[in-house]
């Protein structure tokens, strides 16, 4: 006589074989150490595009809870930065753990409160004007000529009305 599995442990094989993603837009990383490659259902929580989509301008803040958010190019990044009330209210600057901004010319993520980046280039991102990252004055400098830039700003030296006047000189 054959003996049937009961129903629950039936489900429950099934649901453990069932792979959730690694990570979202606002979901647990399991690394801090190593930037979090977003999935293709992560969106930008500033301008709502879907951020796999565009790798040479990707951005992550990744907070002190295990959480990480991504971002479709450094703009929305600093926008979401200077305006965590807004965006996520349950955050604050002094819960983020790392920044990661991809590299123009490797297209690496590289720490962003090291990164150099160019402003006022001819390189425009996703969402229009942009902040260019680099991860090294040299590199910056060399964009800064090819690519008509005005200035090469520290993540430090980056204020709110400067980012928020990047969307109103179009």
């Amino acid at each position: 006589m054959k003996k049937i599995m009961p129903a629950w442990i039936m489900l429950s094989l099934a649901l453990s074989l069932i792979q959730l993603p690694a990570q979202t837009s606002l979901g647990s990383h399991r690394d801090q150490d190593k930037p979090v490659k977003p999935s293709p259902k992560d969106k930008c929580p500033v301008c709502g595009m879907f951020v796999a989509k565009y790798p040479d301008f990707l951005a992550e803040i990744l907070f002190k809870d295990g959480t990480c958010v991504f971002f479709d190019g450094t703009k929305d990044m600093f926008k979401y930065y200077f305006n965590l009330e807004k965006y996520d209210p349950s955050e604050t600057i002094s819960e983020i753990d790392r920044i990661y901004v991809t590299s123009y010319y490797n297209l690496d993520l590289i720490d962003g409160y090291e990164a150099y980046y160019v402003i006022g280039s001819d390189i425009y991102g996703p969402m229009g004007k942009e902040l260019i990252p680099h991860a090294n004055e040299a590199d910056a400098k060399t964009f800064l000529a090819d690519h008509k830039g005005k200035t090469i700003l520290r993540f430090s030296e980056i204020m709110r009305d400067f980012i928020e006047s990047l969307d109103r000189d179009r």
